[in-house]
């Protein structure tokens, strides 16, 4: 695996508000030669989980639902394996259901139908009870998402783009298919131009939005500074709900919570089909890293290496 030092992307480390590590380097598109900006919009894969559960909790506050709810209140011709499944198991990977590898007939490229892909999904019994394990899910989190899209009234990257991008300043940011947009990274993989995932179905609320380097470290004021969210949900977020089984970590809402570097931190990585990412908060340093790359064989946990032992 390449370091990101030969690698294509952003790089930002921040200790406090002052970033002290911004690094832009690299092709965002080869055949056009248009070279990474502080601008370029990349996929942040699976961290875009965490967008999801920022939604939910701000649909709770809100009294529009509830962590307790039953998926099945939210989703159209749930099956009965499902009845025990409720939303707080989707948010911390409890629910049994399974990843992608557990779902063979899932083309993450797609594209698919929605009541399709949950068909798929239904397909497959769960591997364990609601809360009697932990097994990381994508699946469950487009269940997610599609609640706040029947929760909310509205699509799921609208919500996104009015309720959290918009009050954060994160204007580079958006979810779903790139669209003709301005300032995209391609996807690379061995130096060939990778298909996108289907960002409008299949990776929804599990894989789904771009950012920029400055608005994904934007985001990270969610956890430092209780933007957006109510204290009790705040709390909630990044609360270490259910062990990995990895030793001192656990996941929350969104986030992996644990150990980095040597230090406790909230954080997560995102590997799309030619996109990696990686985006962590130490609350003891206050330090903020960000890696954002359209290339696949940069290793995000290298990019660890530029924190601060002692955050100095």
């Amino acid at each position: 695996m390449s370091t990101f030092s030969h690698g294509r992307g952003v790089l930002l480390l921040a200790r406090g508000d002052e970033v002290v590590v911004d690094r832009v380097t690299g092709a965002a598109d080869e055949a056009t030669g248009v070279p990474c900006t502080p601008a370029t919009r990349f996929q942040i894969a699976s961290i875009s989980k965490q967008m999801a559960a920022v939604a939910v909790l701000l649909l709770a506050e809100r009294g529009v639902l509830r962590l307790t709810d039953p998926v099945t209140r939210w989703l159209p011709d749930p099956p009965p394996a499902w009845s025990g499944i409720t939303l707080h198991h989707l948010l911390t990977h409890t629910s049994g259901l399974g990843h992608w590898p557990e779902y063979p007939a899932v083309d993450l490229a797609g594209p698919a139908e929605p009541d399709a892909l949950l068909a798929a999904f239904a397909a497959v019994p769960p591997l364990f009870r609601p809360g009697a394990g932990w097994h990381y899910s994508s699946p469950g989190y487009v269940l997610l998402a599609r609640t706040v899209e029947r929760a909310a009234d509205r699509p799921y990257a609208d919500f996104l783009a009015d309720e959290l991008f918009a009050p954060l300043g994160m204007a580079g940011s958006f979810a779903g298919p790139a669209g003709g947009r301005p300032d995209v990274a391609v996807g690379y993989e061995g130096g060939r131009p990778v298909p996108s995932w289907d960002l409008a179905t299949v990776s929804l609320g599990a894989g789904d939005v771009w950012c920029t380097g400055a608005d994904l470290l934007a985001w990270l004021d969610v956890p430092r500074r209780g933007g957006l969210l109510a204290p009790a949900s705040l709390v909630a977020l990044t609360a270490p709900h259910a062990p990995t089984g990895r030793p001192g970590e656990a996941y929350g809402y969104g986030f992996f919570v644990g150990p980095l570097a040597g230090r406790r931190a909230v954080h997560h990585s995102g590997d799309n089909g030619g996109y990696k990412a990686f985006a962590a908060w130490l609350p003891g340093t206050d330090q903020r890293l960000v890696l954002l790359t359209n290339q696949a064989e940069v290793d995000p946990a290298a990019v660890t290496s530029v924190l601060d032992p002692d955050g100095s």
